[in-house]
């Protein structure tokens, strides 16, 4: 209920007489009652608030103003998040001068570009932000708080947006965390026996970014496009969950773009790695165990130095919870031969077993933990990544399934075509939603990942190489043209940039030289010779 004074936030629940007060002039926060909103407000539904942020012409409310139910997990509603508004505290603009009007119009569609890239999803009673099996090992006072008390900080994109909310623990319920990233969920059958199988991808947003401008780690040890995916499966009460995670090379490198095809990655020299290193793998190690790191990189050309110096920098570290394999995916799957990633998936295999899990029966036992995880990258940790994961997911499904009684002994799950159709389509959706969100298009390789059966034709479809080719371009003029914008858009969105309203200097206003112009006006000038040219050869 919006007043030129007030916004007013009144809770749908059944029986809830709760009234979120906004104060549009002080922008404090308070709770009140449905009898307290004036009948001359005006008033719209709306699906949750993701939060407040501070721009040029003052504080601004982000809200959902439309969504779509993805399905349910263990009886909690998941919804995606499709559109959201952005409405000013403040009733007039005639305070700006037109350069501030133009700064604020510019962080605005900052703003709108970040919501507008798909992949937000909530759920008002379920926590998204964690395993099944952090969940299970939680006490009961960790299951009393508010979801945004609890949620993996990692995990939730709004959470910068929600700070003045959470310095308010009685307005908590109203405050919605977001997750950025993948949900697919499909209720499946095989020998007559139903399961819902779900495929859940966080994406962190710690060192979060776009391809060229965010690699390597941080100083906390915070990894480029980290993303946390967990395969979920739900039969008659018993759960079952397998996770993996994908992360940026953990040491300091940059790959900035430069208008080459591939820009040649650049290690730092000025900098210790080992701290950073050390950082990344110690709290990895708390979350998730121990470590499988399977580094799919080239090991020759530009990306040869990245995979040497990680090989001897988990040498170095000595941590017996850390291990490494290296396998060069695009040499050794060379001229097709898809089949030669089995090489991979036996040498992971004892690892594997291994790892195992996590198990929970329909009494709510706890059958099995996952003591370990599989940690994979390539250069952007997205294609050569995705197939990886894939393989490994379903052999872990293969485990899961039989245990459960799904499947009979000696079933493989590549001969049930039903499923094997939903499986892999939903591991190639996968990889798009996260291509998109790092690289700005769709996956490269997903036509080999929605295959049927790979490993008996072995091909790849002429409309995918075609469709490769065409990703890689647009990626091409979009990590050197317009991903700078999309960074900057991210760092304001997540905090890691803060707009100052009396900051006299607006970064948005570099004062460019000649040379920036040099170049667009030799080329104007070429392609206009070269039309003449054509048109008057004579």
């Amino acid at each position: 209920h919006i007043t030129p004074e007030k916004f007013y936030v009144e809770a749908c629940d059944d029986g809830a007489d709760d009234v979120l007060a906004i104060d549009r002039v002080s922008t404090e926060v308070t709770l009140t009652v449905k009898k307290d909103i004036p009948p001359s407000a005006v008033t719209r539904p709306i699906y949750g608030i993701l939060g407040t942020i501070r721009l040029v012409a003052g504080t601004y409310l982000i809200v959902i103003t439309k969504k779509k139910k993805v399905g349910e997990i263990f009886s909690h509603v998941i919804w995606k998040a499709t559109d959201f508004d952005i409405l000013s505290y403040k009733k007039t603009m005639l305070h700006l001068t037109d350069i501030q009007l133009q700064d604020n119009k510019v962080f605005l569609s900052m703003i709108s570009h970040v919501l507008s890239v798909d992949g937000f999803y909530f759920s008002t009673t379920y926590d998204l932000t964690h395993t099944l099996q952090r969940l299970a090992n939680t006490s009961p006072e960790f299951q009393e708080m508010s979801l945004l008390e609890r949620a993996d900080p990692r995990f939730v994109w709004n959470g910068h947006l929600l700070r003045e909310f959470a310095a308010q623990p009685e307005i908590h319920r109203f405050a919605t965390p977001v997750m950025h990233g993948f949900i697919t969920m499909h209720s499946c059958s095989i020998n007559g026996k139903c399961f819902d199988w779900l495929l859940v991808s966080r994406r962190s947003c710690f060192r979060a970014g776009v391809r060229y401008y965010v690699r390597g780690i941080d100083s906390e040890g915070h990894a480029a496009n980290f993303v946390e995916t967990e395969q979920i499966v739900h039969y008659k009460g018993s759960k079952a969950s397998f996770v993996q995670t994908r992360g940026s090379i953990p040491f300091f490198w940059s790959q900035r773009p430069n208008l080459k095809y591939k820009p040649k990655p650049q290690i730092s020299k000025s900098v210790n790695h080992m701290d950073g290193f050390q950082r990344h793998f110690d709290s990895q190690i708390i979350s998730y165990g121990k470590q499988m790191i399977v580094n799919l990189v080239n090991q020759k050309g530009s990306e040869k130095p990245l995979e040497q110096t990680f090989a001897k920098m988990v040498n170095s570290m000595a941590n017996g919870m850390v291990r490494y394999v290296a396998f060069d995916f695009h040499k050794e799957c060379s001229r097709m031969r898809w089949d030669r990633l089995q090489i991979l998936m036996d040498q992971l295999a004892e690892q594997q077993d291994e790892f195992s899990y996590f198990l929970v029966d329909s009494d709510g036992k706890i059958v099995t933990q996952q003591d370990g995880i599989f940690r994979s990258n390539c250069m952007d940790c997205l294609d050569r990544t995705n197939v990886i994961q894939s393989l490994l997911a379903r052999r872990s499904l293969q485990a899961q399934l039989q245990r459960l009684g799904v499947l009979h002994v000696g079933q493989r799950i590549e001969e049930q075509a039903d499923f094997e159709k939903i499986y892999k389509n939903a591991w190639a959706d996968n990889a798009n939603a996260c291509a998109k969100q790092y690289a700005g298009t769709g996956a490269l390789k997903t036509d080999y990942t929605r295959q049927v059966r790979p490993f008996l034709t072995g091909k790849r479809t002429q409309w995918g190489l075609i469709m490769d080719g065409w990703n890689s371009l647009i990626r091409y003029y979009k990590n050197n043209f317009s991903d700078g914008f999309r960074q900057d858009a991210i760092d304001l969105f997540l905090g890691n940039y803060s707009v100052d309203e009396v900051e006299p200097a607006s970064p948005l206003h570099v004062k460019k030289d000649w040379k920036f112009l040099a170049l667009p006006i030799i080329m104007v000038v070429a392609f206009s010779m070269c039309i003449i040219c054509l048109l008057m050869a004579g």
